[in-house]
């Protein structure tokens, strides 16, 4: 009898042990999944940032391009708003952005003078750094939420996961069809 007790005790330490276990692996790699989330918006918000000096550069050199401008301004707002949205939402308004601003750096090219303006060149080469850090960002984060994701749902810790509410991540995905095609280069 004694043995069958302590057998029973040895099994229940052992699924306590493997819940607690369980449980902290996940909780950090939920963390994490913030974490990678929160260097996104560390930066979207130096592109914020950004956009504004790169405007006032333009402005000047661009007064026919009105529309490419308030595309640009408009984009920035919408995302700046849906800074608080769910990554699909999120990435839908990053995605239109980056959309308008290539647009602008297109039509920049037809201004020989705002090409080599400085001011402007710094500016844009600031600017492609800075979507180099989001796509890096953008990638660790899409990283982090694939492991997170086959944790809380391949067995057993989907047991563990399910009884303490953890939900799946939302990858952070490109939506605009435009984003999905091969970039035109042209050395004329």
């Amino acid at each position: 009898m004694e043995i069958v007790l302590w057998v029973l005790l040895g099994i229940v330490v052992l699924l306590l042990l493997f819940y607690v276990f369980t449980y902290n692996g996940l909780v950090r790699l939920r963390n994490q999944v913030k974490n990678a989330w929160a260097q996104i918006d560390v930066q979207l918000k130096r592109r914020y940032d950004l956009i504004p000096n790169l405007m006032e550069t333009v402005k000047g050199y661009m007064k026919h391009e009105r529309e490419t401008m308030e595309a640009v301004t408009n984009a920035r707002n919408l995302a700046q708003k849906i800074s608080d949205g769910g990554a699909a939402a999120r990435s839908k308004a990053e995605g239109e952005l980056s959309s308008a601003l290539g647009r602008l750096l297109a039509v920049a090219e037809n201004y020989p003078d705002l090409k080599a303006n400085q001011n402007f060149l710094a500016l844009q080469e600031e600017l492609a750094s800075t979507e180099n850090k989001i796509s890096f960002s953008r990638q660790f984060y899409n990283d982090s939420v694939l492991n997170y994701n086959n944790k809380i749902q391949m067995f057993p810790s989907n047991i563990v996961a399910g009884m303490s509410g953890f939900k799946a991540g939302e990858f952070f995905e490109v939506t605009a069809a435009n984003e999905r095609e091969a970039p035109k280069v042209s050395f004329s």
